[in-house]
């Protein structure tokens, strides 16, 4: 009930401006960032920002394209135009700009219960609790049989292309075959070695009154991946007509 009622909220999202911190597992290292964004779901349109890292990206295909602007404010400065699935974009990145937002989230959860055998009965309710000042609901999926198995490459296939099709972790599939920074097609034939699931098990924790999650946390046969942890969520409060054009006086593009 509560997984549905999950999914039918993010369904129902708009807008959206959240705050978010982040831990991803790089190779063998752990990388944090804090960052913050804003996404109108349909059209598609979203205003990125990492104040430790001095970026700002505006994605807005009306106004700029399919490329997303995004402007450093280091070396060298200047705002450029860069294809959000390309390999600047995505370097040491565990998603690109695409999957922001609850959309993903929502979706992927609901592929891994239809994928999984056991479906529903993987995850297991572990009471209320509080975390990032929300009260939530805290779920818990784990699945011990998370193996890796063989995967020949067809005709005209990326890594990314891959884990949309078999629904597993992109940058997952990317380490265990050493293609971190392979965004290109892979050669037709390869074998590649490809996770069962999205992951082996996952921490879950979703606002009772909002119903979208708060915290999120997957794990692999290794340990933790990747955590993200929401704050500041404001959902369907309406943009201003300049929210997602680079003359925004807010904005330093």
């Amino acid at each position: 009930m509560i997984l549905h009622q999950m999914y039918d909220s993010i369904q129902n999202i708009k807008t959206l401006r959240v705050k978010v911190s982040s831990v991803e597992r790089l190779e063998e290292n752990f990388s944090s960032a804090n960052s913050e964004y804003k996404v109108q779901t349909r059209p598609r349109k979203l205003y990125f920002r990492n104040p430790d890292k001095k970026l700002e990206v505006l994605f807005n295909t009306e106004l700029y394209g399919r490329k997303a602007l995004v402007k450093p404010h280091v070396f060298p400065y200047f705002t450029i135009s860069l294809d959000p699935t390309g390999n600047i974009m995505r370097k040491n990145q565990h998603y690109s700009i695409n999957e922001l937002g609850y959309t993903f989230i929502g979706n992927s959860i609901a592929l891994t219960i239809s994928k999984d055998k056991n479906g529903l009965n993987n995850f297991t309710y572990l009471g209320k609790a509080n975390k990032n000042g929300y009260s939530c609901y805290f779920l818990q999926y784990e699945n011990k049989n998370y193996a890796y198995i063989d995967y020949v490459v067809c005709e005209k296939e990326t890594a990314t292309s891959i884990a949309y099709k078999l629904n597993v972790n992109d940058y997952l599939l990317r380490h265990k075959n050493d293609l971190l920074n392979d965004f290109g097609y892979l050669k037709k034939g390869t074998t590649l070695k490809v996770p069962t699931l999205y992951c082996k098990k996952a921490n879950l924790f979703i606002d009772d009154h909002l119903m979208v999650p708060i915290s999120l946390s997957l794990y692999d046969d290794k340990g933790l991946f990747e955590s993200y942890d929401f704050s500041n969520v404001q959902i369907n409060k309406p943009f201003l007509e300049d929210e997602f054009n680079r003359d925004n006086k807010n904005y330093g593009f």
